[in-house]
C-alpha cells in the first residue's frame, strides 16, 4: 500500500536529531524523499549541547534504510544563501519540492524578561523566527513555479499560544510564527499551498532533556512548570511527526491557516 506522500519531496530543517529527525523519518515512511539540514554546531547563547555532524549522518542512515532518497547538508537557517543552496540542490536531485517542514529552533530559559541579554534575544529571534522566514522564502518560489501545490508546516510551541515566565524571547518568536503562518496561508492559497503550524508541549528531545533544563526545573519552585493535563510528562517526537505527516498529506487537503496543538492538554491547564 503506497504511503500518503509517495512520489513527493519534503524538506526538513533542524533534521539532525529530536523532532526534525523524527519528522524526516516519518515523512520518509510515508514515501517522501527528503532534503534535510541542520546547523550542526554550538551557538553562542544556547545553554545545552546542540546537534553534531554525526547526528545528521544518523538521520541520513535512517532515511536511507527506508529506501528513500535524501540530500542532507549543514546549513544555518540564518544564512539565506546556504538555505537556498540546499533547496536548489535538493530540487536538482529530486525534481520537485512539495513539503516544507520549518522545524529548526533553539530554546532559552532566563531569570526574567528584563535580564535577557541583547545577544540572547537577537540570536533566538534570528533562529526561531527569522530563520523560518528565510527557509520559507527559499522554498516558496520553486513550489509556486512547479504548480503542484504543497504543504508548509511551521513548528511553533504551546508558548506560541500562551505566555510563559522566563521565556519571553522564545514565546515572542513562537507567537510571531503564528502571524507568519496565517499570512502565508492567505498569500499561498491561490497556489494550493497550505500553511499550518504545530504547537507541541514539552517533547522528549535533547532540547528539553538535558542538564540545563533539569537544573532549571529543580530550582524553579513552581515558577516554571511544563505540567500537562494528560498524565504524561512529555510527548514523544513521533507524536508531533504524526501530526506533521497528516497535515502534509492529501487527507488534510483543505486544512490551512490552522494552529494545531499537540500538547497533552497543556493549554487547558
Amino acid at each position: 500500500m503506497a504511503g500518503r506522500l509517495e512520489g513527493k519531496v519534503a524538506m526538513v530543517s533542524g533534521a539532525a536529531r529530536g523532532q526534525g529527525r523524527s519528522h524526516a523519518v516519518r515523512l520518509a515512511q510515508e514515501g517522501a524523499d527528503i532534503i534535510a539540514f541542520d546547523v550542526c554546531r554550538q551557538l553562542d547563547t544556547v545553554p545545552y549541547p546542540m546537534a553534531t555532524p554525526e547526528d545528521l549522518a544518523e538521520t541520513v542512515k535512517l532515511v536511507e534504510k527506508l529506501g528513500r532518497g535524501i540530500v542532507a547538508g549543514e546549513a544555518d537557517v540564518r544564512d539565506s544563501a546556504a538555505v537556498q543552496a540546499l533547496v536548489d540542490g535538493g530540487v536538482r536531485e529530486f525534481g520537485r519540492l512539495d513539503v516544507v517542514c520549518a522545524n529548526a529552533g533553539i530554546a532559552g530559559i532566563v531569570e526574567n524578561t528584563w535580564s535577557i541579554t541583547e545577544d540572547e534575544w537577537e540570536e533566538l529571534i534570528a533562529v526561531n523566527l527569522t530563520g523560518v522566514w528565510k527557509t520559507v522564502k527559499a522554498a516558496v518560489p520553486t513550489m509556486i513555479q512547479a504548480g503542484n501545490g504543497g504543504s508548509i508546516l511551521i513548528t511553533s510551541s504551546t508558548f506560541g499560544l500562551k505566555g510563559m515566565s522566563r521565556m519571553a524571547h522564545y514565546a515572542s518568536a513562537k507567537h510571531g510564527l503564528v502571524g507568519l503562518m496565517r499570512t502565508l496561508a492567505t498569500e499561498l492559497a491561490p497556489h494550493f499551498i497550505r500553511v499550518n503550524s504545530v504547537h507541541p508541549t514539552g517533547v522528549n528531545t535533547p532540547m528539553i532533556v538535558n542538564e540545563f533544563v533539569a537544573q532549571v526545573l529543580s530550582d524553579a519552585a513552581g515558577s516554571f512548570s511544563l505540567q500537562n493535563a494528560l498524565p504524561v510528562e512529555m510527548v514523544e517526537p513521533v507524536d508531533v511527526s504524526n501530526a506533521i505527516a497528516w497535515l502534509a498529506s492529501d487527507e488534510a487537503r483543505y486544512v490551512t491557516g490552522v494552529s494545531l496543538p499537540v500538547d497533552a492538554g497543556f493549554l487547558q491547564r
